[in-house]
């Protein structure tokens, strides 16, 4: 139990725990985003085996304010790297979410043939994880 609280007080000295806590408020909120749009389109416009499509058009709102909230907040003042290639790499990262996001999805009402709301879960946390990864080891480092 010790060597957790000495990790938890590494974490925290070293700026990743406050960093993982904003992310993950920003991303539960960009989540929210994306499912605010994702559900809509696949109960009233995809048929719900092909709900992938309703994916590009969420994780694109998503992105944008994504991006306001973790590059003012998440990491603010983390970054090195100003200007477009921060974007670039930002953009980059969210493709690999949109596409580790379209192939659950894809798995999920395709070819399983679940419910659309049911491929979120495990979608949103798998990205969340890789995404929050790639952005504090690559985007705003």
């Amino acid at each position: 139990m010790q060597a957790i609280w000495r990790q938890v007080e590494q974490m925290r000295a070293s700026g990743v725990l406050g960093q993982l806590v904003r992310f993950g408020i920003a991303g539960g909120i960009s989540s929210v985003v994306y499912s605010l749009v994702y559900l809509p389109l696949t109960a009233y416009v995809f048929p719900p085996r092909q709900a992938v499509a309703a994916v590009p058009f969420a994780f694109a709102v998503a992105v944008v304010v994504g991006f306001f909230l973790h590059s003012r907040w998440s990491f603010k003042g983390h970054a090195k790297e100003p200007g477009a290639g921060r974007h670039v790499k930002f953009v980059i990262v969210q493709g690999s979410g949109l596409a580790l996001n379209a192939v659950i999805t894809w798995i999920g009402t395709a070819l399983l043939h679940l419910h659309p709301w049911i491929p979120l879960i495990p979608a949103v946390f798998l990205a969340a994880i890789v995404t929050f990864v790639l952005n504090r080891f690559w985007v705003f480092n």
